[in-house]
Formats: C-alpha cells, sequence, structure tokens
C-alpha cells in the first residue's frame, strides 16, 4: 500500500540534533539519540510503504524564514520522496514576496505552528497570510491545540475557515493536540482535513477509531511528526486500528493528494 506522511519536520545536519531535543524539551519527551536529519529521515522509511513525505520546519524567529524556506527547497530537489512547504512568521516583513519566492522555489504550500511562534492563529497578521494562501491556492498545515496555551486552540481555527471558506487546511494532531474533544466540538462540521500525528498514542486505539470515524474517512490524513515519533511504528498503530482497504487508501493516499491539489 502506498502511504504518503503528510507530517514531517526536517533540519540540516549541523542543528538536527539540537533541534529535536529543542522539541522533546517542549513537549517534555524524550529525545536522546534523535535528531531531525534529511538523512534520518530517510532510512526510517526505507524499505516502509511510505514513499511520500510532506516536509517542513517552523521559524522561531522572523529572521530566520528566508534560510528555512531555501534549505527545504533545495532538500526537495535533491530527494523526489518530499514534497516541501515553507515556513511563515507572523512578523515576516515582504510576506507576500517571500511566499511568491517560495512558490518559485517549488514549495507547496505553507506550515505554521502557533504555539511555538507564540501567536494566535487567529491573529490578524496571520489572517493576511490566509488570505493570500487562498488566493494562490496554497495549502496550510497548522498545529492545533495545547492544553497549556491558547493560541491554537480549534475555535481560533472555527473562524478562519468561516473567513476563508476556499482555504485548504490539515488541522494538526487531529486538529486539538490534547484538547482532541474541543477540536471534535469546534470542527466536526467543519470541511478542513485533520492529521493523525501526534494524538494515537496519546488517545488509545478505541477514541482513536472513534474520531476517525466521527470526522469520516475522506477528511482524514496519515501523519507521523517525525522526528517526535518513527514513522513505521506511528503507521503501525495506525493500520491496527483495523479500518478497510478503501478507507486505509483514502487516508494514507488520495486525500492527502486531494490535500496537496496535486497527483504524488
Amino acid at each position: 500500500m502506498r502511504v504518503a506522511d503528510v507530517h514531517t519536520h526536517i533540519y540540516p545536519s549541523k542543528i538536527a540534533e539540537r533541534a529535536a531535543k529543542s522539541i522533546g524539551d517542549f513537549y517534555n519527551i524524550p529525545m536522546e539519540e534523535c535528531d531531525g536529519s534529511v538523512d534520518r529521515l530517510l532510512g526510517t522509511i526505507e524499505g516502509t510503504d511510505i514513499c511520500r513525505c510532506v516536509v517542513h520546519s517552523v521559524a522561531v524567529r522572523p529572521g530566520t524564514v528566508r534560510s528555512i524556506n531555501d534549505f527545504i527547497a533545495t532538500t526537495c530537489s535533491e530527494h523526489s520522496e518530499f514534497v516541501g512547504f515553507m515556513t511563515l512568521h507572523q512578523d515576516t516583513e515582504n510576506a507576500v514576496e517571500e511566499i511568491g519566492r517560495a512558490c518559485e522555489l517549488g514549495l507547496r504550500g505553507i506550515k505554521l505552528h502557533p504555539d511555538t511562534q507564540m501567536v494566535n492563529m487567529d491573529d490578524e497578521r496571520l489572517m493576511r497570510v490566509y488570505q493570500i494562501a487562498e488566493q494562490k491556492g496554497l495549502p496550510l498545515i497548522i498545529h492545533c491545540g495545547d492544553y497549556r496555551y491558547g493560541y491554537s486552540h480549534p475555535r481560533r481555527l472555527k473562524r478562519i475557515l468561516q473567513e476563508f471558506p476556499n482555504l485548504v487546511v490539515d488541522a494538526a494532531h487531529f486538529g486539538g493536540w490534547s484538547l482532541y474533544d474541543y477540536a471534535l466540538e469546534f470542527l466536526e462540521d467543519e470541511r478542513c482535513f485533520l492529521d493523525v500525528s501526534s494524538a494515537m498514542r496519546y488517545l488509545g486505539p478505541r477514541r482513536s477509531r472513534e474520531l476517525i470515524e466521527a470526522y469520516g474517512y475522506d477528511r482524514i490524513l496519515f501523519g507521523s511528526d517525525f522526528p517526535m515519533w518513527n514513522p513505521q511504528g506511528v503507521l503501525d498503530d495506525f493500520m491496527a486500528l483495523g479500518f478497510s482497504e478503501d478507507a486505509y487508501e483514502r487516508m494514507c493516499w488520495r486525500n492527502c493528494e486531494r490535500f496537496l491539489g496535486m497527483e504524488l
């Protein structure tokens, strides 16, 4: 079976181990002897059914946006397995120009993480970004949910979806990491996609199945959240939920093509 992993983070080799540790510290998850390098991601998916990865990184300072986008674009040009998403920051100067430049480099969408970027996802500075993304047909992956903060609460995403009805969104982590029931309350009747990354091991198989069935097979995307988790391990958990072959074909491949607006 073909599998596309829509949620993977990568970093230049010289900072890959430090970046992974920083992520682990943010979520209080041990990340020793682990890194987010390109080589490690390629090694973890080699010989598995995962043959495409959407790769991205997050700028926590506006001054790093351009270099991150250059790194993602260069990496994707070297590895056909990857589809790259650009980063932006709420204080990015000339965001319109940077979006255009990143698109010319071949990046296919935008990734934002309101919690680590410390901005409400419906902040007016980002609403302009969503407007441009909607106009250009750029899909958005956005981190949603964290009981410790209000930046990425799913109620904020509902406002965004209603203001930009043609914006294509993957609400990461079942739409609300650690706030799964709130996410269902606000997003069940919306039209966004939702990925399963960094969720199933917290939820357990029964609740994971219930959420997938509540949202519907046509809205769910497979994602691992590499380097936090090994993609094959997450896929094993996903496959153990016991859905039909057709449901898995949709969730693991066809929905990703619809989300990206391209054949893989």
